[in-house]
């Protein structure tokens, strides 16, 4: 039960967080990695099973465990959990947001199509808004509003790339000719924030950083969502985040 765990969990699961935490102090790898790792995990919980009871009793062991953490228990055998609490003690980082990415799944259990973009903002604003809040609080940031601007804008372009997955899931969650209008809105949420300095916070708002193009893509190319061409190449990734880690931008 190592942060070294939880960093291997994300390296499988996560890569853009992989390389976002890798460029942190050492210190703050060990808070993010824990963090991005139990996001991980509460994000699986929904797919390993086609049984949704069984599903929600995967949710509710992490609602349990954030319980527990609270508490100051023992932390349960599972090679998230201790440094997972271990980070939250040590950074007094809130557990409402930690909550509601675990309600948050509860969607994916139902797969019930959202009616519309204020239903799916609430989503992603739950799930990504809330990760990157906890993450950026984690080091030290405290303006919870332009945390979770940034967090949806990086969670509408991850969910624009997970269509043809979830659509292979038989998940058809919302009608796509709403989606030139929220990309619109997360471009211009991004222009908002995009001259704000994150400080010491700013490797964990590095893991938006290619949130910008993905969405530009989108924009530009409907077709590319649904055919699963948004992704860029692993070189052209890597390249962009090292890029603007050197240059200290997120």
């Amino acid at each position: 039960m190592t942060v070294q765990e939880c960093a291997e969990i994300v390296e499988r699961g996560d890569p853009d967080r992989l390389v976002a935490a890798m460029s942190a102090p050492v210190p703050d790898r060990e808070v993010l990695f824990p963090l991005y790792a139990f996001n991980l995990e509460i994000a699986r919980a929904p797919w390993l099973t086609q049984e949704p009871l069984i599903a929600e009793m995967r949710l509710q062991f992490w609602r349990d465990v954030l319980d527990e953490i609270e508490q100051g228990k023992t932390p349960r055998a599972h090679e998230v959990v201790a440094p997972l609490g271990a980070a939250i003690h040590a950074r007094a980082i809130p557990l409402a947001p930690l909550r509601a990415m675990i309600d948050a799944r509860r969607a994916d259990i139902a797969r019930e199509p959202f009616v519309a973009p204020a239903d799916l903002w609430d989503y992603i604003n739950a799930g990504a808004g809330s990760l990157m809040f906890a993450s950026v609080a984690a080091l030290g940031r405290t303006d919870e509003a332009e945390a979770r601007v940034l967090g949806r804008v990086q969670g509408l372009a991850a969910w624009l790339e997970a269509q043809p997955e979830l659509l292979a899931h038989g998940w058809r969650a919302f009608d796509a000719g709403f989606y030139p209008e929220m990309i619109d809105v997360a471009l211009a949420d991004l222009r908002s924030v995009r001259g704000h300095d994150f400080g010491k916070a700013t490797p964990a708002a590095r893991a938006a950083s290619r949130a910008g193009a993905i969405l530009k893509r989108a924009k530009a190319d409907p077709d590319a969502i649904i055919e699963g061409r948004l992704s860029e190449s692993e070189f052209a990734r890597r390249g962009r985040f090292l890029w603007k880690t050197l240059r200290g931008r997120w």
